[in-house]
């Protein structure tokens, strides 16, 4: 079959957006439901916060070095095949995950994950965009992200029930089945596709890449360590190199003149102030929730469901704002608006209530988001040429998830927990506090520096706009990596 002529009305433009969803769905849904169990696998594996913190980075730590490589395997040896090899890595790892007997071994196994979902996640929307035609390809896209977002949604409710009433280990083998379904219906429906490429893979950059964020959350989250100061040194020649490396190479993993652009730069800049400050909110709160104010896992991944519905319902309008107002006022009061939703947050203590205390910051906090996420993503896109905007969309998703890599990595630290203080109600509280005034603070400077860096006219059309880009920001923008951690 070629290329570009699937219609989506057919069976196999159906079974092509199952397949995809399904993939995207699994990761999401595993990426839910990890931080609503970090307690309970902490007690259960006798685990120290320095373990807890890498059960959450670990998987974000590959995910971030080699989803751009990923993606150009896809392109190079075959969508669908390097599509299916990260769903089959990514539930074998889940399944290595839940039969875990100690934090080592599952720390190993969410770096395994790590990689699977680097081959997945690139490639469920490389394929939409391969196999259907033009008219049908943003049809498409749409059910892709709206699906998308149900496995969201239902993560919190799926994850914490699983947690409170069955074991913690579930939450990893759920996506066995899962998988399984959604290799038969990928060998069923989704046709092979690639794309012409010339050069060398940029291995070396991937590897550089992966050894510098390693080497950096090693020395963040092992700080009290002798091997904090050596793994600091690596992060720093490694990421010196992978500079030096991408610079020289013909074919780069990151191309570093994309970073030419002042607003591309400065749109990155902000994406990684921003959602460094919402993994560790995320993080944090959930663990809040349990140990100081009492909550059930269930309950507490309930509590954050507020997000992930305001996301869903009002994320399409704020880029529909922005397109008419320009970026800069979306970029800047959304981020600051998250400020003041995460400000009310840190406020919380063991006699706060959800329906006073928790619920309406959520909302504020969720109002921003969807105020700020489609704008971004659209400036980020519009700051590339036009047959650069994968290459772009990519560049930002890693740079989200660094962001979070850091945060979750480097607060813990700062705020002075270490041990199992997480598990400590009075010291975890006091802790909590200032972690989400910290992530205050940098969702404040994120929307600053959006009000001096980024043009009002950034979202102006080129001269020849690409038809696809729109397609590629519609669901980049719901991709969001929030969702993903």
């Amino acid at each position: 079959m070629t290329a570009g002529t699937v219609e989506y009305s057919s069976a196999t433009g159906r079974g092509v957006v199952a397949a995809a969803v399904l993939g995207s769905g699994m990761a999401m849904l595993d990426g839910t439901v990890v931080n609503v169990a970090l307690r309970t696998i902490g007690r259960d594996l006798d685990a120290s916060l320095a373990e807890l913190q890498w059960i959450s980075n670990s998987y974000l730590l590959m995910l971030a070095s080699l989803i751009l490589l990923g993606g150009a395997l896809g392109d190079r040896l075959g969508r669908r095949r390097i599509f299916l090899t990260g769903v089959v890595a990514f539930a074998a790892a889940s399944m290595l995950c839940g039969v875990a007997p100690d934090p080592g071994t599952l720390i190993a196994a969410r770096v395994l994950q790590g990689v699977g979902g680097a081959l997945m996640t690139p490639g469920s929307l490389a394929i939409l965009e391969a196999v259907f035609t033009h008219k049908d390809r943003g049809r498409a896209i749409g059910a892709w992200t709206g699906l998308g977002s149900i496995a969201a949604a239902i993560g919190p409710f799926v994850g914490g029930a699983l947690v409170q009433y069955a074991d913690w280990r579930w939450i990893f083998w759920i996506n066995a089945p899962i998988a399984a379904v959604t290799v038969v219906v990928a060998l069923r429906f989704v046709p092979e596709t690639r794309a012409p490429s010339e050069g060398r893979f940029d291995i070396p950059g991937a590897v550089l890449a992966a050894l510098s964020l390693a080497g950096l959350t090693y020395c963040l989250i092992e700080w009290q360590s002798s091997l904090a100061l050596p793994a600091l040194a690596v992060g720093v020649l490694s990421g010196a190199a992978f500079v030096y490396v991408e610079h020289r190479t013909t074919h780069p993993m990151l191309p570093l003149d994309l970073f030419s652009s002042r607003v591309f730069s400065a749109a990155n800049a902000m994406t990684l102030l921003v959602y460094a400050a919402l993994g560790a909110v995320l993080f944090f709160l959930v663990i809040e929730l349990q140990t100081v104010l009492g909550f059930g896992a269930l309950q507490a991944g309930l509590s954050t469901l507020p997000i992930t519905v305001i996301m869903l319902f009002l994320a399409a309008r704020g880029g529909a704002l922005a397109t008419r107002i320009g970026p800069r006022i979306p970029m800047t009061v959304g981020p600051l608006v998250m400020s003041v939703g995460v400000a009310w947050l840190s406020q919380l203590d063991a006699g706060s209530s959800y329906w006073v205390s928790v619920l309406p910051p959520l909302v504020v906090f969720g109002l921003g988001l969807a105020l700020l996420v489609a704008p971004l993503t659209a400036t980020v896109l519009g700051a590339a040429p036009d047959d650069r905007a994968g290459i772009a969309s990519g560049v930002n998703n890693a740079v989200a998830r660094a962001g979070s890599l850091f945060a979750v990595a480097a607060l813990p630290a700062v705020v002075g927990l270490s041990g199992d203080e997480y598990d400590q109600a009075a010291t975890f509280d006091t802790a909590y506090g200032q972690a989400l005034l910290i992530c205050a603070a940098l969702l404040a400077v994120g929307g600053i520096l959006s009000w001096f860096t980024i043009p009002q006219g950034a979202l102006e059309p080129p001269e020849r706009p690409d038809q696809r880009r729109p397609a590629r920001a519609a669901a980049h923008q719901l991709d969001c990596p929030h969702r993903g951690h």
